[in-house]
């Protein structure tokens, strides 16, 4: 039926293999049948609702590792990025989701880079420009799917793709934004891309992202952690001219924030306050609230990572006068967790507690309070906090 030179036998025909390939067992039986070459072949069908269901088969079908792999040998790919250019935007769709499938497997990207001129790359940041939003988004799923491959990276830096990407991010459309700033984040983590990404004026972008969109979980997420990258000596400035500090701060104290968003921002934060400019700029920004946050999460046992990065950002900030002012009404819960850094197995830890406590300690009111505490009372309290000292000073 397939092959039948009737129209609507083969939309029929395409529209039941595409129902039938969301089943694994049916698309080995769609295989092994000799059904991949005739859908291929309406894939190209100039009846647009032969070619819609055909493609759309084509897509059901690349969910399976082996008939994806059928597929490709077949020559589905140039197929496909011919189609990312139909006039039909579901053609679109299906073509580009299908093509993102396949570059989940590193072992199909040669034969994607393979058309001629990097044909499939400019296809896919052309649609990434696409006013029909999944396909936007779809675009930029399939280029990180592909972008695992560092090679791929620095190709697409070099076709200009950074700028589009900023204007995704300045999309009202918040899945828009979502797939831009997921393919950023990814981007960020190698360090050649940076430069390109600061200089088409992200940061200024990223905090004007992470301050309006600070509830969205998964723009938040990877705001923190393309912030943390881009973040060094030679960016801080860009950084403290932006509004990335004060949207993570404020995020920071957000009853909405999950615990996976609250790693990449304690992590990003600090990252950041272990720049000098940086370091004062959150000073002038901590209050009682952040104070609070932060001593509550460096208390908590659930999560060393969580734990670990608000007492690292404490006792960063805490050589200020102003910062004592505000962690001195916690410091018993402050020595409870420096006492349970102490004791703890791994080194980071041990370390992490010697030097925030030694620091604190500098500070007369917080000294004053750290002997008041009803922890020092204890003996084997008393020995661990004197030996650290004594170690510490020697």
């Amino acid at each position: 039926m397939l092959e039948s030179g009737d129209h609507t036998v083969q939309c029929n025909s395409c529209a039941c293999v595409a129902t039938l390939a969301t089943s694994d067992s049916n698309r080995e039986a769609i295989t092994s049948a000799g059904g991949v070459l005739p859908v291929l072949v309406l894939a190209k069908s100039y009846d647009p609702r032969v070619q819609q269901n055909g493609v759309g088969a084509i897509l059901n079908l690349t969910r399976c590792e082996k008939t994806m792999s059928v597929l490709c040998t077949e020559g589905v790919i140039p197929l496909l990025a011919l189609l990312l250019q139909s006039p039909d935007s579901e053609v679109q769709y299906y073509s580009c989701s299908a093509l993102s499938n396949i570059a989940t497997r590193p072992e199909h990207h040669p034969a994607m880079l393979q058309l001629g001129n990097r044909y499939l790359l400019r296809a896919l940041l052309s649609l990434m420009s696409s006013p029909v939003e999944k396909n936007s988004c779809q675009s930029c799923r399939c280029l990180r799917n592909l972008s695992v491959n560092v090679s791929i990276q620095e190709e697409l830096v070099s076709l200009g793709f950074v700028a589009q990407l900023r204007e995704m991010l300045q999309s009202p459309s918040q899945p828009v934004a979502e797939s831009a700033i997921t393919l950023l984040s990814a981007l960020s983590e190698h360090s050649p891309n940076r430069e390109a990404i600061l200089e088409e004026g992200l940061l200024k972008t990223l905090g004007q992202l992470v301050h309006h969109q600070r509830t969205n979980p998964t723009i938040l997420g990877h705001c923190a952690a393309t912030i943390c990258n881009l973040s060094d000596s030679q960016s801080a400035q860009a950084v403290a001219e932006s509004q990335c500090l004060n949207g993570l701060l404020q995020a920071l104290i957000s009853p909405d924030i999950m615990e996976e968003e609250l790693l990449c921002v304690t992590a990003c934060l600090n990252h950041l306050t272990s720049f000098e400019l940086l370091k004062s700029h959150v000073i002038g920004k901590l209050n009682a609230e952040h104070a609070e946050r932060l001593v509550g999460w460096a208390g908590q046992t659930e999560n060393d990572e969580l734990s670990f990065n608000s007492a690292s950002i404490i006792s960063q900030l805490e050589e200020q006068g102003e910062v004592c002012q505000v962690l001195t009404p916690h410091t018993t819960s402050i020595l409870e967790y420096l006492l349970r850094f102490l004791r703890h197995s791994e080194g980071r830890f041990q370390q992490l507690g010697s030097v925030t406590l030694l620091n604190l300690n500098k500070d007369a009111g917080f000294s004053a309070a750290l002997a008041e505490s009803p922890l020092m009372e204890q003996q084997d309290s008393r020995d661990l906090l004197h030996t650290t000292m004594h170690t510490a000073h020697d």
